[in-house]
Order: C-alpha cells, then structure tokens, then sequence
C-alpha cells in the first residue's frame, strides 16, 4: 500500500512558536514552513487609542506553520499541536489537514514520498 503524504497547517499565537517547534521537532517533524499572517476569527479583533481616537484592530497578528508528514502519524501531530497551544482562551488557533496527490523535490526529480523524506547521507550544502 502506497503511503499517504498530508500537509498540515496550524494557525496559531505567535508567542506559541518556539514551543510548538520544538514539540514538533520531537516527535519526528523536522521541515516546516512557518509564516507570519493576519486574520480574524471569533475574536473579531480588538479596539486600540492611538492619539486620543479609538481603532478597531480586526486582523490579528497570527503564525501559520506549514508542514508535510508521511511517516509521522498525522493524529500525533494534531495531539502534540493541540497539546502545547491548548489555553482554553479565544484565539488558541486552527489546524487544517489536506491529503495531498503528489509532491515534487525540485532538485531530484523525486516524487511522492519520497520527495517528502530525507536522503540518507545526504546533507545540505553550506
């Protein structure tokens, strides 16, 4: 049976960062792509004084980290995830799971998974 690649994106604070990277790194997720993003949700942002007249601030300053598993069990990274950005307060975030049909590395050639994992030996040039 051919393994399933599933890209995985988790929005969330951006002073949770750190700590869901190295959550991540832990049980086996090394590549990522992190982003910094605006957005809004249920917390349909805030109000700010600056110069003595009030704003409404509707987009929040969020992280979207990006990553693509094919060995790593996908509920563990959605539990390691939930884990460590869990506050129980608006705004802990979202994550979203994709099933993807193929992926690429551009360098090789090589395609599915193994575009996905790392070449044994391998290391990058500095």
């Amino acid at each position: 049976m051919e393994q399933k690649i599933t890209k995985i994106e988790i929005i969330t604070r951006p002073s949770k960062l750190d700590e869901l990277k190295d959550a991540l790194n832990d049980i086996g997720v090394l590549g990522m792509t992190v982003s910094q993003v605006y957005g809004c949700g249920l917390q349909k942002g805030h109000k700010e004084m600056f110069r003595g007249k009030e704003f409404d601030i509707n987009l929040v300053p969020k992280i979207k980290v990006e990553t693509v598993v094919c060995e790593v069990p996908v509920e563990l990274v959605i539990e390691t995830a939930q884990k460590v950005l869990k506050t129980g307060r608006f705004g802990d975030g979202k994550i979203f799971v994709y099933e993807l049909n193929d992926a690429v590395r551009i360098r090789t050639g090589h395609r599915g998974v193994d575009a996905i994992k790392d070449i044994p030996g391998e290391k990058p040039d500095k």
